[in-house]
């Protein structure tokens, strides 16, 4: 089945969150990953992991992050998680803050260990809160707040896909009530 033709209580939208060595995707790299997949809003599964990212963290990302060097010298490299990704993403909608930042990662990651990671459609949150909001910032945090959502621990992967996701619920309870009830409509709205 057309994922985009499905009914929005009938997809499986996944979650998404990555921290990064730094902005680049071409030059830095994933040091952790959150995935929850929810269908009709109700959690299918949750997924995530510190990743080994074969390189120092610099003392700025640590700042924000409070991911150090010591936190994943002993965790996986990211090719070890491939399978595991893949298996949870398989018939989802992506859905993140500024998805395509975490889609360039995740292409960058999949390239380096050979692997081509695969086409999804894409749902981003920012782009719900520029086009459905009047924030004055825009940035995950800032939205969350705004919308009475917790922002406890921002910037680590669960918890930013924990905010995520109730954006996403907020705007689309917003939409559905205006008639969008495909993915394909959901997308469309947003453009």
């Amino acid at each position: 089945m057309n994922l985009k033709s499905m009914l929005i209580e009938d997809a499986l939208f996944t979650f998404i969150d990555l921290e990064t060595t730094g902005l680049s995707s071409k030059k830095d790299r994933i040091c952790e990953i959150a995935m929850s997949g929810f269908r009709n809003f109700k959690k299918v599964y949750f997924f995530s992991s510190l990743v080994n990212p074969q390189t120092p963290i610099p003392p700025d990302v640590v700042k924000l992050n409070g991911i150090d060097d010591k936190m994943v010298a002993d965790k996986p490299l990211f090719h070890t998680l491939i399978p595991a990704i893949i298996s949870r993403l398989e018939g989802s909608i992506l859905v993140g803050h500024n998805v395509n930042f975490d889609i360039a990662f995740l292409e960058k990651e999949f390239e380096r260990a050979g692997f081509k990671f695969p086409s999804f459609p894409c749902v981003d949150t920012w782009r719900m809160a520029v086009k459905l909001g009047q924030f004055r910032s825009n940035r995950l945090g800032e939205v969350a707040k705004r919308l009475g959502i917790s922002c406890e621990n921002w910037h680590r992967a669960s918890s930013d896909i924990e905010m995520t996701r109730k954006i996403f619920e907020h705007f689309t309870v917003m939409l559905r009530k205006d008639g969008v009830s495909t993915v394909r409509e959901l997308i469309k709205a947003l453009e």
